[in-house]
């Protein structure tokens, strides 16, 4: 028995075509060979065969449409040697702000014109952060925009608005 599992494991490994099925089948030993034969090198010796067999059908899918895009594989890329760039989040008209200062929660929404606290209209979250704390402070780090926190949050879901107590 063991000898033909072994032929089949070497069946399998040696198809041109695999498919997320064909590396269901395959026991370590096919596993390990298959890896070899895809990766282009041996198999990581404490990898579990269910963790192989993840990889090794993730690779397949993969490869069968056709592979990542050129810019998928650049960001994948920048991700790997830390060069990945950081993008602000954007703020939408009707996005809120939540920040609590001094036990006080303070509550911001983005409108079209600027920022609107307290029932007054701003420029930026900049003045409404020297409003609040009377001393000069970035608005987005202030309200955590570039760092969401626990204390720092973006609402825009109805259900968020509603248990702050806005209007529908």
């Amino acid at each position: 028995m063991r000898l033909s599992t072994e032929r089949q494991n070497r069946d399998l490994a040696k198809l041109a075509v695999h498919t997320a099925a064909t590396v269901a089948q395959l026991d370590r030993d096919g596993l390990v060979t298959l890896w070899s034969a895809i990766m282009g090198s041996p198999a990581p010796r404490g990898m579990s065969q269910a963790l192989l067999h993840a990889f090794l059908a993730f690779e397949v899918q993969q490869r069968s449409g056709g592979g990542l895009t050129k810019a998928d594989m650049d960001r994948l890329e920048r991700i790997g040697t830390g060069k990945v760039r950081v993008v602000a989040p954007k703020m939408v008209a009707g996005a809120r702000f939540l920040r609590e200062w001094n036990g006080v929660t303070h509550v911001v929404e983005r409108i079209a014109a600027g920022y609107l606290w307290n029932g007054k209209s701003f420029a930026s979250l900049s003045a409404i952060a020297k409003e609040i704390t009377g001393a000069h402070w970035s608005g987005p780090r202030f309200f955590g925009v570039n760092n969401v926190n626990k204390r720092t949050e973006i609402c825009k879901s109805p259900a968020a608005q509603r248990s702050l107590g806005a209007k529908a």
